[in-house]
């Protein structure tokens, strides 16, 4: 058994989850085209194992500094958020929808943490009766919502303020902060915001919450965040004159996806660790402090395939293009539909030819009636015909669950979870 070929881009891109044997690319020691033919196409493959590994990496690369909560929008699959829980991570949730899920894989309410700019009522009524380790405070609005459906409560509802970082932190590939954001409270308006939340009696307000940015590769950009962070908890605690229990540094944390891109080195970030746990220690009203992290994509992107089948093979002056029975409405971040401003192609393989060298440059459209329905728009593979995969890699995160599954009633496309060497069904 070998690695994927490194010298190629959907090789290098893939990181080492997966491995071939003869034609074939194994995902968790099972044949693709065998997972294919008993589920159907198209599909979702989600490998435990993978998760798992990169889960504990990330663990050690911050021992004695933070914990991690599993930001569940990446993929909301109860099994995948299962297999997380049971490494030992909290969750990190959106909705009441997201919260529903998380329970029902076990999460325990302490363990969740409540982001999102735009709570409703009912959602914040159900967390606090049914348990919550955390809101996260957005606007004043928020504020007074939380004060109104918790009246006549005799224990104070557990919050953090999660605030939006001044431009000289801002980074990633989507920027969360620095600018004006729907998200929290401006950094520079927070000590009005500290002591609203502090003259209320509802509210018990346990620590801070900063999200800078996403998709964020440089591990140096990422602990200067956290170290940004860690001064605005101790500007925090100071105004409210006691320790902070929590700061929730946010998640961020990229996978490679396009060539030229290289994956988050975690012993750089590791290098790291020192200081900002001096800078932690160093402030007595942040040192005893449960820091967070809450990676999403990291834990979970490189855990999966998406994979479809040829339906035809054509050429259309002079461009050769595959029309496959999966698309855009699956996997609406691999069309480069999902808010990208340049289009780059995913990496994509020929999971059932693996052994044979990439002949023909290829557009691989969907099934529906837009040209937006584009897979890859140059993709280097062998001389695909009807009948044959494709499988589209670093599909765990922000796949099915970002997609227009409803558009043109096509059929939803199964989720299989891979784990021990046995595959099942996890569609919800």
């Amino acid at each position: 058994m070998t690695s994927i070929d490194p010298l190629t881009p959907a090789g290098r891109l893939a990181g080492d989850p997966f491995t071939v044997e003869g034609a074939d690319l194994l995902i968790g020691g099972i044949p693709v085209k065998v997972l294919a033919e008993r589920f159907g196409t198209p599909l979702y493959v989600y490998d435990a194992g993978t998760m798992r590994r990169s889960h504990d990496r990330l663990a050690a690369a911050l021992a004695g500094f933070a914990a991690i909560h599993y930001s569940i929008k990446a993929n909301p699959n109860p099994a995948v958020i299962k297999v997380l829980i049971g490494q030992g991570a909290g969750v990190e949730i959106a909705s009441l929808g997201e919260y529903r899920l998380a329970r029902s894989a076990g999460a325990a309410p302490e363990n969740i943490l409540f982001a999102g700019p735009g709570k409703r009522a009912a959602e914040l009524e159900a967390v606090i009766a049914e348990g919550i380790g955390e809101i996260h405070l957005e606007s004043l609005e928020e504020i007074a919502r939380i004060e109104r459906l918790a009246a006549g409560r005799s224990a104070p509802v557990p919050v953090a303020i999660r605030f939006n970082p001044v431009a000289e932190v801002q980074g990633g590939a989507m920027r969360m902060g620095g600018r004006p954001a729907p998200f929290g409270f401006d950094e520079e308006g927070l000590d009005g915001v500290i002591d609203r939340v502090q003259s209320s009696r509802t509210f018990d307000l346990r620590g801070v919450h900063m999200f800078a940015g996403t998709q964020i590769l440089d591990a140096d950009i990422l602990a200067g965040q956290w170290a940004h962070g860690l001064a605005v908890a101790g500007r925090v605690a100071r105004r409210i004159g006691r320790p902070l229990k929590t700061i929730d540094l946010g998640g961020g944390l990229g996978i490679p996806y396009f060539a030229g891109e290289a994956a988050l080195d975690l012993a750089r970030l590791a290098s790291h660790v020192p200081a900002l746990v001096a800078a932690q220690q160093a402030d007595p009203l942040t040192r005893d402090a449960r820091v967070v992290v809450e990676p999403g994509r990291f834990l979970v992107g490189p855990a999966g395939l998406y994979v479809a089948r040829v339906l035809a093979a054509k050429t259309s002056r002079g461009a050769r293009f595959l029309v496959t029975d999966g698309g855009m409405h699956h996997h609406l971040a691999a069309s480069g539909n999902l808010g990208q401003i340049i289009k780059r192609d995913y990496p994509v393989l020929a999971p059932a030819r693996m052994g044979e060298a990439a002949s023909v440059t290829a557009a691989i459209a969907g099934p529906l009636c837009t040209p937006l329905d584009m897979l890859a728009r140059k993709a280097a593979l062998p001389d695909l015909g009807e009948g044959d995969l494709i499988a589209v890699l670093q599909s765990g995160a922000y796949g099915l669950t970002a997609s227009p599954v409803g558009f043109l009633g096509h059929p939803a496309p199964a989720e299989v979870l891979v784990d021990g060497g046995e595959a099942r069904l996890v569609s919800r």
